[in-house]
């Protein structure tokens, strides 16, 4: 199968899935049931060993029965052998011959009584034996069966025409064979000789055992065909259930990858409860969130553009009248509007891309366990110390040693911090308070940074987390903040599992308190110890 590729022709093909090379579900799982039940038909072998059985048991019960006739004939007078004869003929069914010490036929009870077998040719039966003669040939070739040889009578009727009475006659035992019939019943033959020279010969067309391997046969032909028929309706079945929604969840798949994604509803298959129903909402789910993350981009990049726009436009301008200005004071303004306008680019193309960045290496971090408390406390004295403007003060009710302990990665959870530390340092007034408390609930880490700025309106609170949106205190210039970093950290907190948000203070004091949820790391005793 060749490769795919992404050509506008291939994009307008209809949509397949095609197996390269392998096999579908469907007769895969049809293989599977049909090989089961092939175990089933190894039954035929064992059809096999039970006519051999009987056919031996048949064969040593002529041969003992023969005998109990040849001890009969010792014992009796000369006058009552034919009789014996003829009466053990009628009790078994068999053709009972007796040949003289010169091999010569002596008495034969089909001239004593009349025959009690007669050999059908197969031409003079009806097409359901041909039938059943062919199933037997087909289960002889599929157990390797041993092809017992044919029976015919002799031309002359004498006791060397017979291997197994020669034998009989030879050794002294009596002797038993098994031979073919014209029509394939069986022909059972039985051989002892006598003590006053002669022998005998019983000679039986077993129809019966045919009859009877016949009739197990076809119960067990009936009951593998049941056994098949259920078992291809219980595949297809099976394979409907599987294989239709897999093929709608893949076809779903191909046209998402083909850049459909807008136009694609992925099945999600509620009345499902098993492991497919599963796949298709979790698919389903994907494909709505990568729906989003199309979307997020989009916008992303439309702001970018409109972000980007502002101060090229303005660099531009500058640079322009530049050429056209000689006067000095004029010029150096607009050099200065320049380097305004390249700081505020730097500043916006270095916050796109942490922007940008933010989740795809947040997905590839190994998360560690982190104390929030030494971690704030560590970067408050090192703020202090720095010193911080408009004289503001810094406080922070730090909890005991180990307890609010989250797993993250320490530089970005720094950088959320360090933003909202200085978001609420810059709304704060003069010589203003900003607290920053860590605590433990509900198996939660709880920060809180709160200053006494004038707030955040409550229309606005959910708009400043958004991109290139941004609510400066009065009298900043503008142009000193991206409009990215709330919405930097609200991506950094939710790639901790986390969430952020805005309220007012617990004390009702004007200002602006943010909270940070992260879940615990481990479950401490949540007490907290505020210096």
């Amino acid at each position: 199968m060749a490769p795919a590729t992404d050509s506008p022709k291939n994009d307008c093909a209809p949509l397949s899935v095609r197996w390269s090379g392998r096999l579908s579900l469907t007769p895969r799982i049809l293989a599977v049931n049909v090989f089961a039940l092939a175990l089933l038909a190894g039954g035929f072998f064992y059809l096999d060993s039970y006519r051999t059985r009987i056919v031996d048991a048949r064969l040593e019960q002529s041969a003992r029965e023969l005998k109990l006739l040849a001890i009969g004939l010792q014992n009796a007078p000369d006058d009552r052998h034919n009789a014996l004869i003829a009466a053990y003929a009628r009790q078994t069914g068999d053709r009972v011959r007796r040949y003289g010490a010169d091999g010569t036929l002596i008495a034969d009870s089909f001239t004593m009584n009349a025959p009690r077998y007669r050999l059908r040719e197969p031409s003079e039966e009806e097409w359901q034996r041909h039938v059943a003669r062919f199933l037997d040939k087909a289960m002889d070739k599929i157990v390797s069966a041993d092809r017992p040889p044919d029976f015919e009578e002799p031309a002359r009727d004498r006791a060397d025409a017979w291997p197994e009475l020669l034998m009989a006659i030879k050794t002294g035992r009596p002797q038993a064979t098994n031979r073919y019939a014209p029509d394939r019943t069986f022909m059972i033959s039985a051989a002892t000789g006598v003590n006053d020279g002669s022998a005998l010969l019983a000679t039986e067309n077993a129809r019966d055992i045919t009859r009877t391997v016949r009739a197990e046969r076809l119960r067990l032909g009936m009951v593998l065909a049941v056994a098949v028929l259920a078992s291809i309706l219980l595949s297809l079945f099976l394979a409907r259930t599987i294989v239709r929604p897999l093929q709608g969840l893949a076809r779903a798949a191909v046209r998402v990858r083909l850049g459909r994604a807008r136009e694609v509803t992925v099945p999600r298959l509620p009345e499902r409860r098993d492991e497919i129903g599963m796949l298709a909402r979790a698919l389903s789910d994907m494909s709505h969130a990568l729906r989003q993350r199309i979307d997020a981009t989009d916008a992303f990049a439309a702001d970018v553009s409109h972000e980007l726009k502002n101060p090229i436009a303005s660099l531009r301008s500058a640079l322009d009248a530049l050429e056209r200005i000689d006067q000095p004071d004029l010029r150096a303004q607009l050099m200065a509007i320049a380097q305004d306008d390249v700081r505020r680019l730097d500043r916006l193309v270095t916050d796109i891309a942490e922007a940008s960045r933010v989740d795809a290496e947040l997905s590839r971090t190994r998360f560690e366990p982190i104390d929030l408390g030494l971690l704030i406390e560590k970067m408050v004295i090192a703020r202090e110390a720095r010193g911080v403007p408009n004289q503001v003060r810094l406080a922070f009710a730090r909890p005991r040693k180990n307890v609010a302990v989250v797993l993250g990665e320490e530089g970005r959870l720094i950088r959320v911090l360090d933003n909202l530390i200085d978001n609420a340092v810059s709304f704060s007034p003069m010589g203003g308070l900003v607290r920053i408390i860590a605590t433990v609930a509900d198996r939660e880490v709880l920060v809180s940074v709160e200053d006494e700025g004038p707030g955040v309106p409550e229309s606005e609170r959910e708009h400043i987390f958004r991109r290139f949106h941004s609510v400066r205190p009065e009298g900043e210039a503008f142009g000193k903040h991206s409009g990215l970093g709330l919405a930097i950290a609200r991506s950094i907190i939710e790639g901790h599992q986390g969430k952020i948000g805005i309220g007012d203070r617990e004390d009702a004091q004007s200002g602006a308190r943010f909270i940070l949820r992260l879940p615990m790391a481990v479950e401490r005793d949540p007490g907290i110890v505020s210096e």
